[in-house]
């Protein structure tokens, strides 16, 4: 599988939600870089796998829609993507949670290295 086909595979399968799925695919050093109107954090996997468990507990359901994806060498890719969401509280309604563009690096077939940048999405 190329960088771009476990990019694609990662969002559309909302790999975030998986423990065991994240396991597989975030490489070990892995480092995500993400700015958004909060500041700017930089996660290992640890906080990655921390994160997903606390989006599993906020949020009924959780899906991407991928609106580009480029590939510029054998282990880039930028995706851009929105986030769905739906909550406990109203499971059938679903909301805009935050559009995101990412850069990923990947080494040894796994994510490696990230840089996010998300915007949430208000309505007015």
């Amino acid at each position: 599988m190329n960088a771009k086909d476990i990019v694609l595979k990662f969002y559309e399968s909302n790999a975030i939600l998986s423990k065991s799925y994240l396991q597989e695919v975030l490489h070990d050093d892995l480092i995500l870089e993400w700015t958004s109107s909060k500041g700017k954090i930089s996660l290992d996997k640890n906080d990655v796998l921390a994160l997903s468990k606390d989006i599993r507990l906020s949020y009924y359901s959780l899906r991407a829609v991928i609106h580009h994806v480029l590939a510029d060498s054998e282990d880039r890719v930028v995706i851009n993507y929105t986030h769905y969401v739906a909550t406990f509280e109203n499971p059938d309604e679903e909301m805009v949670l935050a559009t995101y563009f990412v850069l990923w690096e990947l080494r040894e077939s796994k994510l490696f290295r990230g840089y996010q940048l998300s915007q949430l999405i208000i309505d007015s």
